[in-house]
């Protein structure tokens, strides 16, 4: 293709008119973005251009693509454009990279980014039991007491019962929805997002008036995995969103956890064989939570007196990951693995603890320090003394 120089106002817009004829998710679309720019993409598709398998048919849509429309519809709608580079854009997006949403459309009074500074995905079934009811909103409750965002896919049942958890202790919430915010999916919950749009935000890929199919609900399941520091499936049945939801955290390396139910009930066969097949660790209230997604130690860390460590906040699996490396090139999570002694399991949750805590870098090849790794330690002194 040839290069093209945009403004970031053309970039925007490209990524606006991509949004209406692209699926979300696309591999082949998302690589040719990073390699050039959605403005070169989206001119190479008007022009006939682009000659890439699979993506050619997207041709097809062109005559629905104008993102003018769009954007004037959206900003009735209260609704708004965010692109990465964005200041509201939440870095832990990026770990997608190729699959990394081109944009997210955004409904609320809160800042996204601020808000996924501590977040938490509360995910399961849409035929909750009132087990499974009463779990969700009590851990949404408990977490929103703690200062954490809950993250939820705005659905009836599970879904639905973390989102009101965390609104009833006046906490923030993230709805990630599987169509355009202005078509409201479940009807059922209209109030429900008025309330969360009011005390956090509505999140989606979609433009106006996209309707959800199937595949997008999965590729929705992605965006609450990405915009969370960990998942917790509270039921789920053996095929489900929610185990869908917990399989792209564990992909991207963030704690999945799963709560455990009755033997009997088909609403935990999912949470059980996610436990089962160690994907997900037991979790059964906030603190275990917190345990496992809390920054390093942070939430949780005691006051220390003296001279503080920075690496001493870090837990066993973490420390050990980090002294893993070597002080130049990337590593790759077998290596590592191999070097820390640890499951592959382990140290993919510490490498996730660990990029987000900015201890370490994502490279093309594998992983490397970051800028806080090479920060020296203070030394320990007497008190009183130099």
């Amino acid at each position: 293709m040839t290069t093209l120089v945009q403004s970031d106002e053309a970039e925007r817009l490209a990524r606006v008119a991509l949004s209406r004829i692209v699926e979300p998710g696309d591999q082949r679309v998302g690589k040719l973005v990073t390699e050039t720019s959605a403005h070169e993409v989206w001119a190479a598709l008007q022009s006939d251009e682009l000659q890439v398998r699979g993506v050619d048919g997207y041709r097809l849509r062109l005559p629905d693509a104008d993102p003018a429309r769009d954007l004037e519809h959206a900003t009735k709608a209260g609704v708004r454009v965010v692109v990465p580079g964005d200041p509201e854009w939440p870095p832990a997006l990026d770990a997608f990279q190729v699959k990394r949403p081109l944009l997210l459309w955004v409904k609320g009074e809160a800042d996204l980014r601020s808000l996924t500074d501590r977040a938490v995905a509360v995910v399961g079934a849409r035929a909750a039991t009132d087990y499974g009811a009463y779990v969700a909103a009590e851990l949404a409750s408990s977490l929103a007491d703690r200062s954490w965002t809950v993250v939820s896919g705005g659905a009836y049942g599970i879904d639905g019962r973390a989102h009101r958890g965390a609104l009833a202790a006046s906490g923030p919430t993230i709805a990630v929805l599987p169509c355009g915010l202005d078509v409201c999916y479940p009807r059922g919950h209209d109030g429900l997002f008025r309330e969360i749009a009011a005390n956090g935000v509505l999140v989606g890929e979609f433009p106006p008036g996209s309707e959800p199919t199937r595949y997008r609900f999965l590729e929705r399941n992605r965006v609450i995995a990405g915009l969370a520091a960990g998942v917790v499936v509270v039921e789920a049945a053996l095929r489900s969103g929610a185990s869908n939801t917990a399989r792209w955290a564990e992909k991207l390396g963030r704690p999945v956890m799963a709560v455990p139910g009755p033997v009997t009930s088909t609403m935990s066969a999912g949470c059980h064989q996610l436990l089962q097949s160690h994907v997900a660790e037991c979790v059964t209230d906030a603190n275990d939570v917190v345990e496992m997604v809390g920054r390093l130690g942070a939430d949780l860390a005691p006051q220390r007196q003296g001279s503080s460590r920075p690496r001493d906040a870090l837990d066993h699996d973490a420390g050990l990951v980090l002294e893993a490396f070597g002080a130049r090139g990337e590593f790759s999570a077998d290596e590592l693995a191999r070097r820390a002694g640890l499951a592959p399991r382990r140290v993919l949750r510490a490498l996730g603890n660990l990029l987000t805590a900015g201890w370490i870098e994502r490279g093309a090849t594998g992983w490397s320090l970051g800028e806080q790794a090479k920060v020296p330690e203070p030394r320990d002194t007497p008190e009183g003394g130099a």
